[in-house]
């Protein structure tokens, strides 16, 4: 989601302003109690701009705790070993020789297969017409490709015909036995024409994240649809023939459209798309702060987390959002934000997953054996079920930090004299960033490098670094998931130089620390350097 900020007070390039971050530091740093002192006077907190009513921690009791920590560790171990091996765009990409922009287009349409029956969709047309037989998991493709009329239209049944409708984007996703995932971005439409008639549904999937992309593509399907039809298909060839864009970069495609010429599209992969298509106005009206980092917490062990609601657009919303929150790591597993009724035996999955389900569903869902799973009503802020750990998963100090800057949202939004929920989005997103900051913001210090300048990552060095013990039994869990592993692995192959937003965080957390503790940092990693050259020389 664009946005362009204008602020009351200095901000940085990011377009949040400098007043905010340092509250956001100030606020960890405090509840940290690592770097400043614990006791600190009324006037001292003041200054620092921390509510000194906020710092009041509640008593942590262990035996809350429905699972204890070895039992987490084994989960997490025994899922990885469910779930195969991590996967990443870049390398899917390399394995599957897939350098396209797209895999595939499709048109869905409403039709009805016996007199008075329901309205079922069902794809009209497709570019390529066949897939490429090159594809591996090629059945696993044909499914799919067939389920995708349904997440067109999950809600077939609702529809009459009509002669207005404004077109709408959304997206979806597809994710493979092997953890490999598609999107599916859309445009919903009614035919050009007279009279009344039923939308249809243009559909581009992509193994590519990245939603204004492929809306700046969809706008121009749109407009070609309105002159004809048959300006779609050419059009998409010539963005499926364009090379693959690396991150950051702009690709050019040319395309004839009759009246105009040839008209030239400037395509851009942002380096960082974290925030599109996210808007943290309706998770945060659905959800109580408490209830978020229940549900934060349990996703970062990769459990079974299904939200249900009344509507469409508010699972759409709140999914996205909560997936966002994960930031600079990447849920791994099966995502549907709107499973189809039809599909409802997928949570029986042992697998983790995030899904999101209609409220019409639950009765189906209480008849189905899940164990183990979170289930939250988004329109009552109510969990139906859960593990009943989720609050003490987390380290205390930095949960309790975390908390207290989400409930200090709507007065840190004062702030900005721009309305509307743009500045709550970076508000909320640099919250959860600051926290993985504090998690593991310091990766980059143990990130070594070969004869061939190949990166390598330390792990144990990495996760006995860390001075406060309930943080070393997080990052004990944490770095047996997917997510860890796959953050690690897209570090070890991104090419030097390349910075996103978390990185420039982390650069600042690391430069914000004391000499000595930096300084031990170096010591410890000048030693291990000089243990390695010593046993390579043997």
């Amino acid at each position: 989601m664009a946005a362009n900020y204008t602020l009351q007070c200095p901000t940085n390039s990011r377009g949040l302003s400098d007043q905010v971050i340092i509250i956001f530091k100030n606020v960890f740093i405090v509840l940290k109690g690592l770097l400043l002192p614990v006791k600190r006077s009324a006037n001292q907190l003041k200054k620092l701009k921390v509510p000194v009513c906020s710092l009041n921690l509640e008593p942590f009791d262990p035996v809350c705790c429905k699972l204890t920590h070895s039992q987490r560790l084994v989960q997490i171990q025994s899922m990885l070993k469910q779930t195969g091996r991590y996967r990443t765009l870049e390398r899917d990409l390399m394995e599957l020789q897939e350098w396209r922009l797209f895999e595939f287009f499709v048109v869905v349409a409403l039709h009805v297969r016996k007199e008075g029956g329901a309205y079922v969709p069902e794809v009209t047309q497709q570019f390529p017409l066949k897939l490429d037989k090159q594809f591996k998991f090629m059945r696993e493709t044909e499914d799919q490709l067939k389920a995708i009329p349904k997440f067109c239209f999950p809600d077939a049944r609702d529809w009459n015909h009509i002669c207005q409708f404004t077109s709408e984007t959304f997206s979806f996703v597809l994710t493979g036995e092997d953890g490999s995932r598609r999107f599916g971005y859309c445009r919903r439409l009614l035919p050009s024409g007279k009279g009344r008639c039923l939308p249809e549904v243009y559909c581009i999937v992509s193994r590519l994240g990245c939603f204004n992309l492929f809306s700046k593509i969809l706008d121009e399907v749109e407009k070609r649809r309105m002159i004809s039809p048959a300006l779609v298909q050419p059009f998409m060839r010539s963005i499926m023939e364009a090379p693959f864009p690396a991150p950051g970069r702009t690709i050019t495609v040319k395309n004839f459209v009759p009246g105009s010429g040839n008209e030239v599209i400037h395509l851009c992969r942002p380096l960082d798309s974290r925030l599109e298509h996210v808007d943290f106005h309706c998770l945060f009206s659905c959800l109580s702060v408490r209830q978020l980092i229940k549900v934060f917490a349990s996703l970062l062990l990769e459990r079974r987390v299904i939200f249900t609601a009344d509507r469409l657009s508010t699972l759409s919303q709140c999914c996205h959002a909560v997936v966002a929150l994960l930031y600079p790591f990447t849920w791994q597993h099966t995502y549907i934000p709107v499973l189809p009724p039809s599909m409802i035996d997928i949570v029986c999955s042992p697998t983790p997953f995030l899904i999101g389900l209609l409220s019409s569903s639950l009765p189906k869902l209480r008849d189905l054996p899940i164990e183990e799973v979170l289930v939250l009503n988004l329109g009552a802020n109510k969990f139906f079920r859960q593990v009943d750990d989720e609050d003490c998963i987390l380290p205390r100090k930095l949960q309790v930090a975390l908390e207290q800057v989400l409930e200090r949202k709507r007065t840190l939004s004062l702030l900005s004299s721009s309305p509307g929920s743009a500045f709550l989005d970076m508000v909320v997103s640099e919250a959860f960033v600051r926290f993985f900051v504090e998690v593991v913001g310091h990766y980059s210090l143990y990130m070594t490098y070969n004869e061939k300048e190949e990166r390598s990552f330390l792990w144990e060095a990495f996760r006995k670094s860390v001075r406060s013990k309930s943080l070393r039994r997080f990052l004990e869990i944490f770095m047996e998931t997917q997510m860890f592993r796959g953050f690690v692995q897209e570090r070890e192959m991104r090419k030097l130089g390349i910075k996103g937003l978390f990185e420039v965080r982390a650069q600042d957390y690391l430069d914000s620390l004391p000499g000595s503790e930096q300084g031990g940092m170096n010591r410890f990693l000048r030693g291990l350097g000089s243990k390695m050259k010593f046993l390579q020389k043997k």
